[in-house]
């Protein structure tokens, strides 16, 4: 039976937190983009080296997946999910469906993450630090809102994984992080030991 209590207010704070800074991180792309399109020789802040260029990600194929620059998807999403987070803040109690379809979004957006990361590390040959920031803020969000529903039994699940969840919430996004973090060392070991 789904619990009728709304989410805490650390809920909140971190729908909030991670919608901010994805909406940072999409608004400093979205400039760069424009100001690339305007000018072929800018270089954006955040090109660092050959393994960091922001650039080169920005200038690629992949980096308008749907025929426009994938930024603008970002400045949508993440100022809803600010918005959901200001709601549960000051003490809004959505229904089952509204976070079902939180979470059916977030799912959408870190499987387009992922797909965005296969194309930087093998692809594109490159990073952009602030597209790293959108994907951790982006795998934050699917992990914990997915964690929201389990525990409100929002998401059938069993007793065992509900206790496993709310007991150890952050391992999951750990994980995955971690693993995103060592796919990113490997690809590029000799360029970061040399």
């Amino acid at each position: 039976m789904p619990q009728s209590d709304g989410p805490g207010r650390w809920f909140g704070v971190l729908l909030v937190v991670t919608g901010a800074a994805g909406l940072l991180a999409s608004w400093v792309i979205t400039l760069d983009k424009s100001r690339l399109l305007e000018d072929p020789d800018f270089r954006p802040g955040c090109g660092l080296n050959p393994v960091v260029a922001c650039g080169s990600v920005m200038q690629s194929e992949q980096a308008s997946a749907f025929g426009f620059p994938n930024p603008l998807i970002g400045l949508v999403a993440y100022a809803a999910v600010i918005g959901v987070g200001a709601s549960v803040l000051a003490g809004a109690r959505f229904p089952r469906w509204y976070w079902l379809t939180l979470d059916a979004g977030t799912l959408l957006g870190v499987a387009f993450c992922t797909w965005l990361q296969f194309q930087s590390l093998y692809r594109v040959n490159a990073l952009c630090l602030w597209c790293c920031l959108a994907w951790a803020a982006t795998i934050l969000l699917f992990w914990y809102v997915t964690a929201h529903n389990v525990r409100r039994g929002f998401l059938p699940s069993p007793e065992g994984l509900r206790t496993f969840v709310s007991e150890f919430t952050w391992v999951l996004p750990a994980l995955h992080m971690g693993v995103i973090g060592m796919l990113v060392l490997t690809r590029w070991w000799d360029f970061w030991t040399s």
